[in-house]
């Protein structure tokens, strides 16, 4: 799987905490799993483009 997350860009948000390593593999699945169903609610509405009310 591509990864859809920047993993400096989560560290940064999370400075205050420590972070698993597995973490990462589990955020970028559940980041795959939105945008997989933002495209299928595009799709449901007859769009091609995904758009911020699809999230």
């Amino acid at each position: 799987m591509t990864d859809l997350i920047v993993k400096s860009g989560v560290k940064e948000v999370l400075a205050d905490h420590a972070v698993s390593s597995d973490f990462y593999d589990a955020f970028n699945e559940e980041v795959a799993d939105l945008i997989e169903e933002a495209a299928e609610r595009a799709e449901a509405n007859d769009r091609k483009t995904v758009q911020p009310r699809d999230l």
